[in-house]
Parts: C-alpha cells; sequence; structure tokens
C-alpha cells in the first residue's frame, strides 16, 4: 500500500503546475546563458502566453464585477467599498514610497556611478520623455471614460472595463428581468476560467519563453555595474512585503507566507513573465475560494492594479534618487518631499500605457528639474530584472488589500481563509 502512495505522491509533484513552471524558468536561465542567441528566439512563446492571458482577462473582470454588484445592489455599499480601498492604497503606497527612499539614501547606490552628461545617452530614453507620451492626473482619470463600450473590450483597458461592469451591475440591479443577465454573466465569467485552466497548461512554457530572452537579450553581465541599484530594489521589496504586508496581514489574522504560498503558481507567473497581468485571473479565483466576496475581488483586484502598485512605488522613489545619486546631484530637503508628492500622483498612473514607469519616472525628474533625465538611461540594461521584484510586490499588495477591505466589509469568511491557508479541503465557495 506504501509504495502506490509513494508513487502517486510522486506524480502529482511531477503534474504541479508552480513545479513545472518553476521548471520551465529554470531551462529558460540556463538557455539564455549559455546560448544568448537561441534564448532571445524563444520570445514568442513568452509574448504568446502573456497574450492568451490578456486576451480573456476584460470578459473575466466585467462578468466577475458585474454579478458581484447585482447581488449587491446597494450604490452606498458600493461606494463605501471604493472609498475604503482608496485609502488604503493610498496609506500603504506612502508607506512603500518612504521605505524605499530610505533604504536608497542609506545604501547611496549610484554614489560610484558619477555619470555626466557626456556618458548618458539620452537618446535611448527618448520614446519616454517625449511630450506626447507624458501621463497627466486628467488624461488618466478621463482615461477610464471609454470611447465607446467595444472599445474598452478592444484595448483591454482594465480600468475602462471595470467602470462599464460597475455601470451595468447597478443597472442589472435596478432592472425586473436582471437577474436572467447577471445569471448569464456568472455562466460566462466560469466559462472562462476554464479557459484560462486550458491556457495555464502553457504556463512553464510561456515563462520559459519569457526567461530565456531575459537572460539572452541582457545577459547577468548588465548586472554587475548596477548590483547596488537592484539589491536596494530587491531588499526594499523583502521589507516591506514580510515587514509592512507581513504585520498588516497579522493584524488581520492571517499569515503573509501562507497566503504567498498559497498563490504560488501566480507569483512563479509573475516571476517568469516579468508581468502582473498574467496572474490577475488566477488570483480573483483565488481570492474568492479563500473567501472574500466577489463584489470586493472584483472593485479591489482589478482597481488595485492601476491604484495599488506597491513595487512599482519603491521602484520609482528608489530609481529617481538612484539617478540623482549617479549624476552628483545634491537633492534639498524640501526637493525629496517635492519628488514624493508627485510620485504620489503620477505612480497612479504607471500602468496605464506601455514602459509607464520610465515614462512616470521622465515625468517626475522633469518636475524637479534638478536632476537630469538622461539620467534613466543607466536603468534601461536591468529594468526587465527589476520589474520581476517590482510586479510580485504588487500581486502580493494587491492580495492583502482584497483581504483586508474584504475583512473590513464584514464580507471575508475567517473560517473558510485559516482552513484553506492550513491546506485543508474545503468546498467550493
Amino acid at each position: 500500500m506504501s509504495e502506490p502512495a509513494a508513487g502517486s505522491q510522486k506524480k502529482g509533484l511531477h503534474r504541479s503546475l508552480h513545479i513545472q513552471v518553476l521548471a520551465g524558468i529554470v531551462i529558460g536561465i540556463l538557455l539564455g546563458f549559455f546560448y544568448p542567441d537561441l534564448g532571445i528566439a524563444m520570445q514568442p512563446f513568452g509574448d504568446g502566453f502573456i497574450k492568451l492571458i490578456r486576451m480573456v482577462i476584460a470578459p473575466i473582470i466585467f462578468c466577475t464585477v458585474v454579478v458581484g454588484i447585482a447581488n449587491v445592489g446597494d450604490m452606498k455599499k458600493l461606494g463605501r467599498i471604493g472609498v475604503k480601498a482608496l485609502v488604503y492604497f493610498e496609506v500603504v503606497t506612502t508607506a512603500a514610497l518612504l521605505i524605499g527612499l530610505g533604504v536608497v539614501i542609506v545604501v547611496n547606490p549610484g554614489g560610484t556611478v558619477h555619470a555626466t552628461p557626456a556618458t548618458l545617452d539620452a537618446k535611448s530614453i527618448a520614446q519616454y520623455t517625449s511630450p506626447q507620451k507624458a501621463v497627466h492626473t486628467v488624461d488618466f482619470l478621463l482615461n477610464i471614460i471609454p470611447s465607446t463600450v467595444a472599445d474598452a473590450f478592444a484595448k483591454g483597458e482594465i480600468l475602462q472595463v471595470l467602470f462599464l461592469a460597475i455601470l451595468f451591475g447597478l443597472a442589472c440591479a435596478n432592472y425586473s428581468k436582471g437577474r436572467l443577465i447577471v445569471d448569464a454573466c456568472d455562466a460566462v465569467a466560469h466559462a472562462f476560467f476554464k479557459v484560462i485552466d486550458i491556457i495555464m497548461k502553457a504556463a512553464p512554457l510561456g515563462a520559459f519563453g519569457a526567461m530565456a530572452f531575459t537572460i539572452g537579450r541582457f545577459g547577468v553581465k548588465t548586472l554587475g555595474p548596477l548590483i547596488a541599484m537592484m539589491a536596494c530594489v530587491y531588499l526594499t521589496c523583502f521589507v516591506f512585503v514580510f515587514g509592512v504586508l507581513g504585520l498588516i496581514a497579522r493584524a488581520n489574522g492571517f499569515s503573509i507566507w501562507k497566503l504567498l504560498k498559497y498563490i504560488k503558481e501566480e507569483i512563479l507567473i509573475v516571476l517568469g513573465t516579468s508581468s502582473s497581468e498574467p496572474a490577475l485571473p488566477g488570483l480573483m479565483l483565488k481570492l474568492e475560494k479563500l473567501g472574500c466576496a466577489k463584489s470586493v475581488v472584483g472593485l479591489v483586484v482589478p482597481s488595485g492594479y492601476s491604484f495599488n502598485l506597491d513595487g512599482t512605488s519603491i521602484y520609482l522613489t528608489i530609481a529617481a534618487m538612484f539617478v540623482a545619486q549617479a549624476t552628483d546631484t545634491h537633492l534639498s530637503t524640501g526637493q525629496i518631499v517635492t519628488m514624493l508628492l508627485v510620485l504620489m500622483l503620477t505612480s497612479k498612473g504607471a500602468a496605464a500605457v506601455t514602459g509607464g514607469g520610465f515614462i512616470t519616472l521622465a515625468a517626475t525628474l522633469t518636475s524637479l528639474g534638478t536632476v537630469p533625465v538622461a539620467g534613466i538611461a543607466l536603468l534601461l540594461g536591468i529594468d526587465r530584472f527589476m520589474s520581476q521584484m517590482r510586479s510580485l510586490t504588487n500581486l502580493a499588495g494587491n492580495a492583502v488589500a482584497t483581504i483586508v477591505v474584504a475583512r473590513w466589509e464584514k464580507e471575508y469568511d475567517a473560517d473558510r481563509s485559516r482552513r484553506v491557508l492550513a491546506g485543508e479541503s474545503v468546498s467550493v465557495a
């Protein structure tokens, strides 16, 4: 009896998604390191997997939010959840900015670079510094309203789809035949989650392709001169996740370590693809299974992808200070405070456009007027490696935020959560 059991466990481990994804990442690293050209050629596997996930994000968010909002049917409650989420986002991302500032000042990673205008390649960052690329607060808010209903889905804009879903959910809640539409949306959402199950079988291949390309294209040699900068970002993210988020988790009755273990597949997918978007559908489903109400998950997770970017906030602070240190630019206390205030606003739109991190950083340095914007060229070679850690931190931050807001709203099954995080078998919510 014992031998078959052992064989069964072995077989189960072999088929485990997170083990397969981890294997894909390791193989990708080795291929990119030893055969860089072949590693670069693997890029379509990573890009293809991300496109497959993005293909279904919009309908999943729309259907999930419509069902959640329609079941709530209370505009006041909806507004309360939104306000609590936004307050939480602002407080926690501000903490991330301050922690990043503290670490980069103490470590001083750019102090030995001594870059001059002659050594900075301004042309390499032209795509991020053009006036057309700048994202202003008013533009960001207006962009939440889509030109047409179809346009939101065609472009896959998360906030636009969320906005439409909230309006549609409220309309269904106040429509005599709305229940039929809500049930249809629920069925469609379940069908798309089945599609996600199919797509996730390609996750190991996607992680392999993305990692092989990253190592092959940029190479570990690019890490050497800027290893201190990377260490700052990684160290700060670790401190934030296990310190700040850990304390928040403990105060709300759950373990950050158990939560991270619970979403390990999503973590590995983010690590392999350097993007948090492919993990969004799986994260939403797991948080619902954990005991968070569908309405809370549907509101907090999608909005968190634009407003609760803890890892991005850490990166932006450290990157801005690194450029100042590397170019021997002294910033007064007042200028540093101004920089933080600007980042508190501009970081909220960092995910709205491609290359948003660099665009936000360029806009912030331009507003200061004292730090050479061309200095961000120093970061181009290592940005892909740092994006992995900031995406992981964003993922963890949104998972914790959803549980906290659900608990505040008394829409959180703590007993179910405890059993799920303990690894017990629990029936579908």
